[in-house]
C-alpha cells in the first residue's frame, strides 16, 4: 500500500474533497458539488436539504461525508463554517476563479494572481509535514534522483532537477516515454524516482515509477488526487491543492502548486548538506558569473571585482 497523506486539522474541508472527487461515487460526487458550489450556504443547511438540493438521500450525505474524512454532517457543518471564516479573513475580495468573456484585462489579472496565491496557499496549508519529511529523507541519501513529468509537469520536473543537480546531488529530468521507461529499468536500492502529474493518472508518469519500483528505487508522487493511479505505485506521496477554472484546466494554478512542493523539498535537501550546499551554489554561480552583463538591476554599472 502506498504512504497516504494525512490533512493537518486546519486544511480547508474544500481541498479534501476537490483531490477526493475524482473517485467518489455518482451520487457522491453530486453531495460534493453541492458543497464545493455553495459552502457557507452548506454550513447552515440541514443534512434534509443538502440531501434535496443533490437529488439523493441523507444516507448518501453520511456516506459521503465519511468518504472525505469528516466523520458525519455535523462535523462537516463546522469545518465548513471555519473554513469560511478563514477565507473572509485571508481576503476582502472575492475575486471568484473562474474567467469569463465579459472580464477586463484588469479583472482577469486579479483572478490569476489570486487563484496563483490561493493553490500555493491551500498546497502549504494541507502539505503533511512528516511525508515531506520522509522524501527529504530518502532523497538526501539517494544515490541518484530520477523526476519523471510530461506536458506541464516536464517543466517541474526539469526545476527540481535543476535545483538538485546545483547542490551536487546526481539528478535527472526526464519526459519522453522511451526515455524515462529505460531510465527506471537502470535504477537499483539507494535510487530515487519522483513522479509528478496533476491528475495522477498520466500513463507515462504512471508506468515509469512502476518499472522504477521493480528495480527497487524508491518511488514518490507529487499529485493533486491522493486516491489517483499515481499512488498505486508510490511509496510516498506528496500532494498539492489546485482547482481548475475556466482556461486553466491543470497547467496552470497546478504547477504554481507543484513548484511549492518542489521547493519545499529542494530546501530541505540542501538543509540535510547545507556546506556542501552552500558551496556548490557558490561554484555554479561563479561558473556563470562571466556571461552576465556587468551592470545591476537597477542599471548601473556592477564595482570591478578585485578579490577573486
Amino acid at each position: 500500500m502506498p504512504a497516504q497523506p494525512t490533512r493537518d486539522a486546519d486544511a480547508s474541508p474544500l481541498v479534501r474533497i476537490r483531490s477526493l472527487l475524482p473517485g467518489l461515487a455518482r451520487a457522491e460526487q453530486r453531495v460534493a458539488k453541492v458543497v464545493l458550489d455553495d459552502p457557507a450556504t452548506v454550513a447552515r443547511r440541514s443534512i434534509t436539504e443538502v440531501a434535496l438540493a443533490a437529488n439523493t438521500s441523507e444516507t448518501t450525505v453520511t456516506r459521503f461525508c465519511k468518504a472525505v474524512g469528516v466523520g458525519g454532517y455535523p462535523q462537516l457543518r463546522i469545518a465548513l463554517a471555519a473554513d469560511t471564516a478563514r477565507s473572509e479573513a485571508r481576503s476582502s475580495r472575492n475575486l471568484g476563479g473562474e474567467i469569463g468573456p465579459e472580464d477586463d484585462l484588469a479583472a482577469v489579472i486579479g483572478k490569476v494572481s489570486f487563484a496563483d496565491a490561493r493553490a500555493v496557499e491551500e498546497t502549504a496549508d494541507q502539505l503533511d509535514v512528516p511525508s515531506l519529511q520522509r522524501v527529504i529523507d530518502v532523497l538526501a541519501g539517494a544515490g541518484r534522483v530520477d523526476v519523471y513529468g510530461v506536458g506541464a509537469s516536464a517543466f517541474v520536473a526539469a526545476d527540481l532537477q535543476q535545483k538538485l543537480h546545483r547542490i551536487g546531488r546526481v539528478s535527472f529530468a526526464w519526459s519522453d516515454t522511451h526515455i524515462m521507461l529505460t531510465s527506471a529499468a537502470v535504477l537499483s536500492p539507494g535510487d530515487v524516482a519522483i513522479g509528478i502529474s496533476h491528475t495522477g493518472a498520466t500513463t507515462d508518469t504512471v508506468e515509469a515509477l512502476r518499472v522504477a519500483r521493480e528495480h527497487g528505487a524508491i518511488t514518490v508522487a507529487v499529485t493533486n488526487f491522493p486516491r489517483s493511479p499515481i499512488t498505486e505505485v508510490s511509496d510516498h506521496v506528496l500532494t498539492t491543492a489546485a482547482r481548475e477554472t475556466t482556461f486553466r484546466s491543470g497547467a496552470t494554478a497546478s504547477r504554481i502548486a507543484q513548484l511549492t512542493v518542489i521547493d519545499c523539498l529542494f530546501i530541505g535537501v540542501a538543509q540535510r548538506h547545507m556546506d556542501a550546499s552552500v558551496n556548490a551554489l557558490d561554484a555554479t554561480r561563479d561558473a556563470v558569473g562571466s556571461h552576465r552583463l556587468g551592470v545591476r538591476p537597477d542599471g548601473r554599472r556592477r564595482p570591478r571585482e578585485t578579490g577573486k
